[in-house]
């Protein structure tokens, strides 16, 4: 059951990850596919499989958030994620706010993952 969630997981989060990135340089870019229709609901989809799969893996190895200093750090970090996404995609006002959000929001994804591979909140210095 562990590998299958595992492999689902990253699955997931590597699309996740790509669409956002593709959405965000549409974005700056100012091309019309940001709004076509997929781009609605695909990103949902991924991201339900995406939290589904972590759920599960928090129940198959008893690692929860908010008992583990990682993964608290990665579910805290996995809201500013959300926010700055969210103003990158939608709720930024000026090109300036949205590209400042965007890049933020990908540091802020590097720093998950980061937590994820090295399970510390010190990310990816925890390798220094």
């Amino acid at each position: 059951m562990y590998l299958a969630l595992h492999h689902t997981h990253v699955t997931a989060v590597c699309l996740s990850l790509g669409l956002f990135t593709l959405r965000g340089l549409w974005m700056l870019a100012g091309s019309p596919r940001v709004h076509a229709p997929w781009t609605r609901w695909l990103p949902p989809l991924i991201d339900t499989v995406l939290l589904a799969s972590a759920i599960g893996l928090t129940r198959v190895l008893g690692q929860y958030p908010f008992v583990n200093g990682w993964l608290s750090a990665k579910v805290l970090a996995l809201v500013v994620y959300i926010g700055l996404g969210a103003v990158a995609l939608r709720r930024g006002r000026t090109y300036r706010q949205r590209a400042t959000a965007f890049a933020a929001a990908l540091l802020t994804a590097g720093y998950i993952v980061g937590a994820a591979l090295q399970h510390s909140p010190a990310s990816w210095l925890a390798r220094l």
